[in-house]
């Protein structure tokens, strides 16, 4: 049975699910006023590869990952860039898109967009003001009143008082209590806004995600999750709206993706070591890059730096060394790798521990083929492409991920022609010459391996 760890009760525990066979999981997407950068590639294939397990494990999954289309970020980038909102988010959707495709990440099942769920927010907001829970401040906004709802804190594990007491009070003074927070902002003139009853306006961040998981999946769902920095306040204000306006439990198992550093820093834009995804595709394969994320827990902190790249560029490429040449049997049965690779999946999606089942399997199927059990060999290389496959990995020709490179490096017409000259030489026992193509290619980023079946080449 998988276990996973929630952050609700900060154990890990198994799954059972609502509905027998089924999983209904949202998580928080992105605001969309930027490219997306390194922190929403951690979450983007931590979810996708928690999905793509769960599917293997047999479980009907309903995956719905959120787009905050509108917020003070993108009005204010819209703004700057003297467009309309809807055009800067149309295009930062679009690239979205293509980052994610670039890393092997399958497109959500629902990807509901705030601005499609205006009439749910305000049911919602006009619920929680008739239970009690809300109130209409004299300026427009409608604030959500945190001391009404006893729970507030369970998923932080932050008390009121305290929240309270280091609460800064806004300037207006409008709200009750400093810890309570916008559901509805009264727009200021000339904004975008929509109509409400209690003026016009836009929603807060925390009611878009409330309206649209409820709006998907029902008042109760199995799994929420979302990046660290979103656990407070984001969810924990998710938990108090959503459960005060159902009078229903909101979500039965919390999960978080690990935070980003770079070179051992928090990421951050003020320190200079903020990535976008398209920017380090620009220096590393999305493959290599996908690996990089999956070879260690999701829970854990992922440290970005040149050194780590290459170390997992190495090992994917020592993956795919031992498919190198070999035709995967078909249909060939679970083995003892699959029920290893399924013992560290089921431990709270433990992909460094199923990784290292991969990096088992690529050493057994390389000791095969050196010892001429060519059959064996490709039936264990159909196992290492099955379970490579939950990871999002291994799914490419061998072939096109080694010659894949930079367009300005020779051509593989050009690199074919330079390996039969080699060929040529070392036949004519011209070594000197031999050796003298081999650094050459070498020089232009291309690497020749010799085995008994000929030379085959690879860029660096």
């Amino acid at each position: 049975m998988i276990q996973l760890y929630n952050t609700l009760t900060q154990k890990k525990e198994p799954l059972k699910t609502l509905e027998p066979g089924k999983v209904r999981m949202y998580v928080c997407g992105m605001t969309v006023y930027d490219f997306c950068h390194l922190g929403h590639a951690r979450v983007l294939v931590a979810f996708d590869v928690i999905t793509r397990y769960l599917r293997h494990s047999g479980y009907d999954v309903t995956y719905v990952r959120n787009i905050t289309d509108v917020d003070d970020k993108i009005l204010r980038r819209a703004d700057e860039n003297g467009e309309a909102f809807t055009a800067l988010t149309e295009r930062m959707i679009d690239a979205m898109h293509e980052d994610e495709r670039a890393l092997g990440v399958i497109a959500p099942d629902r990807e509901p967009r705030a601005t499609g769920h205006m009439d749910d927010m305000l049911r919602m907001i006009r619920t929680l003001i008739e239970k009690g829970f809300a109130y209409a401040a004299d300026n427009g906004d409608v604030y959500f009143a945190v001391e009404q709802f006893n729970g507030y804190g369970k998923l932080s594990k932050k008390k009121l008082d305290d929240l309270i007491a280091g609460a800064r009070v806004d300037v207006s003074e409008v709200k009750r209590s400093p810890a309570d927070f916008a559901l509805w902002k009264a727009a200021k003139p000339g904004e975008v806004s929509w109509p409400s009853p209690w003026g016009d306006g836009r929603p807060g961040w925390h009611i878009e995600c409330s309206a649209m998981s409820t709006c998907c999946l029902g008042n109760t769902f199995d799994i929420h999750g979302g990046g660290p920095d979103l656990l407070f306040p984001h969810h924990e204000n998710e938990i108090a709206q959503s459960e005060a306006a159902t009078g229903q439990p909101f979500v039965n198992y919390w999960m978080h993706a690990g935070a980003v550093r770079v070179n051992k820093e928090k990421m951050s834009k003020s320190l200079g070591n903020f990535f976008t995804i398209r920017e380090i595709l620009e220096k590393y394969p999305a493959e290599v890059v996908r690996y990089f994320l999956v070879s260690s827990h999701y829970r854990s902190q992922v440290d970005y730096s040149e050194e780590n790249l290459a170390e997992a560029s190495n090992a994917l490429t020592r993956l795919y060394h031992a498919l190198r040449g070999v035709a995967p049997a078909a249909d060939v049965p679970q083995t003892d790798y699959d029920a290893r690779f399924q013992a560290a999946m089921d431990d709270d999606f433990n992909t460094a521990g199923a990784n290292t089942v991969l990096h088992a399997l690529a050493s057994e199927i390389n000791r095969l083929r050196r010892d001429g059990e060519e059959q064996e060999a490709a039936r264990l290389a159909a196992v290492l492409v099955r379970l490579g496959g939950v990871l999002g990995l291994l799914q490419q020709d061998p072939e096109v991920y080694f010659q894949a490179g930079p367009g300005d490096g020779p051509s593989a017409e050009e690199i074919e022609q330079q390996i039969a000259a080699r060929t040529e030489a070392r036949r004519n026992r011209d070594f000197a010459e031999a050796d003298r193509i081999r650094d050459a290619l070498a020089e232009q980023g291309v690497i020749l391996d010799d085995s008994r079946e000929g030379t085959s080449w690879r860029r660096a």
